[in-house]
């Protein structure tokens, strides 16, 4: 029996890798935390299954801008206030 093909290695993506993005994602958990909120009851908010919120937050996933607003929205945050939150602590 031939033995089994190994995956094709792929390179990483970006922004996995990115600092901002890490942050930016450290800061979409920490709202939901604030806002007393589960992954279950944000995914519940925003029409998705919890595995997306889980997926995001382990940096598994990014987000587009609509989702971004979305979430922020859902946790009662200004995205321009996020952004500037992290911006303030030294990420650009």
């Amino acid at each position: 029996m031939p033995a089994a093909a190994s995956p094709i290695p792929r390179a990483t993506p970006a922004w996995v890798s990115s600092p901002l993005h890490r942050a930016i994602t450290l800061a979409l958990t920490e709202a939901r935390k604030a806002a007393g909120m589960t992954q279950r009851d944000l995914a519940a908010k925003l029409a998705k299954p919890q595995s997306f919120v889980s997926k995001i937050e382990a940096v598994e996933r990014s987000l587009s801008i609509i989702e971004f607003v979305d979430w922020c929205e859902a946790v009662s945050v200004e995205p321009e206030t996020l952004l500037a939150n992290v911006r303030s602590n030294g990420l650009s």
